[in-house]
């Protein structure tokens, strides 16, 4: 058996196509979604990535109000600018790209940041929500992950899941996510840390597997079941004398081997990351259409 690949890119596409017919038909009745985006210093990793989300957000028709400020912009100056956004009408979502530099705190900034307008869903309000199964803005990419799942035709009902890795931007949520009554839910969830016994006990029974450790190569052939649905959220630098830049990315499953056993699986790069991005497109639409009074 080989897996079949969940191409990420492909999908974001199809969702960004979805996304861009139906702004189109909003701004038929007066409703541009808008996106505000800080971005603190000049981290390249960071800076890469608030590019690719201006460029999304041109390429479906979003506005986006774009903000780069010195690294050494004090924490006063910063919370401005957030509570402005909070109070502008033409923006339904705000970013504040993390990591911040040192010496601000990132806290602060999240607290500070209107939940009807934390399309990165990580406003304690909305992660309360989420966790009641209450109508709330999900974080980015456990919402991806959720959503390749279910547009690969994987039943989650009833699966077991096993989730390796407990971290709040990932692990969490996703398993929140998926033990909802709901339809993109009634999964039974297993998580997994540095701190469980015996990981491959836990793996081998999984229906479906989500890496998110950011361990290069940490879940192996041996360690799961012929037919498993493998999705890899990790993403690390190895070093690779033979590529240019010296280096190449990995996940955190051997993929060439688990791709052997599996039914399904994400590549690294190119399977959950530009679904992340994808999303946080998707909340802000969902914002926009709450803010004009419409039942989403």
């Amino acid at each position: 058996m080989t897996a079949r690949i969940i191409d990420g890119k492909q999908m974001a596409a199809e969702m960004r196509t979805e996304l861009k017919a139906e702004i189109a038909e909003l701004k038929e009745q007066g409703i541009v979604p808008g996106l505000g985006v800080i971005l603190v210093g000049d981290d390249p990793a960071s800076k890469s990535y608030v590019t690719a989300k201006e460029r999304a957000c041109e390429e479906i028709g979003i506005y986006s109000d774009d903000h780069r400020l010195d690294a050494k912009t004090p924490q006063r100056e910063l919370m401005a600018l957030v509570e402005k956004m909070n109070h502008d009408p033409k923006i339904n979502g705000i970013l504040v790209q993390s990591p911040l530099p040192e010496g601000l705190d990132e806290s602060e900034v999240v607290l500070g940041i209107d939940p009807a307008k934390d399309v990165d869903g990580f406003h304690p309000v909305n992660v309360g929500k989420m966790v009641i199964g209450q109508k709330a803005f999900w974080p980015c990419t456990p919402h991806g992950v959720v959503q390749m799942l279910i547009r690969s035709g994987v039943t989650i009902e009833g699966a077991e899941v096993v989730i390796v890795g407990r971290g709040d931007l990932v692990g969490k949520p996703l398993a929140n996510l998926l033990i909802q009554k709901s339809d993109m839910g009634n999964a039974t969830v297993t998580i997994c840390h540095t701190r469980t016994k015996d990981l491959s006990y836990h793996t081998k029974r999984a229906d479906i597997v989500v890496a998110a450790v950011g361990r290069p190569n940490n879940i192996t052939a041996e360690m799961v079941k012929d037919g498993v649905v493998v999705i890899d959220v990790g993403i690390s630098r190895v070093e690779d004398a033979t590529k240019k830049r010296g280096y190449r990315l990995v996940g955190d499953v051997d993929f060439e081997a688990v791709k052997e056993k599996a039914s399904l699986i994400t590549p690294v790069p190119g399977g959950v990351g530009p679904m992340t991005i994808t999303m946080l497109l998707y909340n802000t639409v969902e914002s926009a259409k709450r803010a004009a009074g419409m039942d989403v």
